[in-house]
């Protein structure tokens, strides 16, 4: 079994405000470079329930679904099936947990499902584990602003 990728770091807000970042203000943070269309212009949405989707829009109004919503249960923890650049057939599964510390939220992130990939597993589990380090310094500013 490949073991997840497991993420833990703070950022300096409640664990309200950082859910609300991450879950409804994704286009204020999220990088174009790490998106399907890499359009300056794209929005990013997560649709707040069980069933939603995370979609990416461009400026042209094209649609990319990165992903769907498994579990939802804010401000503390959402669950999400995720496949920005790979099919529905290749998701992995991501659950972002916000819980209160003393100097603010402590988010950990499980992203895993790699043995389901086969042989792929190990070098779309590294490409992953390079992507959340391009996204999450982006997400950590954006919850001071």
């Amino acid at each position: 079994m490949t073991e997840p990728i497991e993420l833990r770091f703070m950022v300096p807000c409640s664990p309200e405000h950082a859910f609300d970042v991450w879950t409804s203000r994704t286009s204020s943070w999220w990088p174009s470079s790490h998106s399907v269309s890499g359009d300056p212009g794209l929005t990013v949405s997560i649709e707040p329930w069980v069933g939603g989707r995370i979609v990416e829009r461009t400026s042209r109004g094209d649609e990319h679904t990165w992903g769907e919503i498994l579990a939802w249960d804010p401000p503390a923890t959402f669950t999400y099936r995720w496949h920005l650049n790979q099919g529905i057939a290749d998701a992995t599964e991501v659950t972002i947990a916000f819980g209160p510390a003393e100097d603010g939220t402590e988010v950990h992130i499980v992203h895993r499902g790699w043995e389901r990939l086969g042989a792929r597993g190990p070098d779309l589990q590294q490409r992953n584990r390079h992507g959340w380090s391009g996204v999450l310094p982006s997400f950590q500013d954006a919850c001071v602003a």
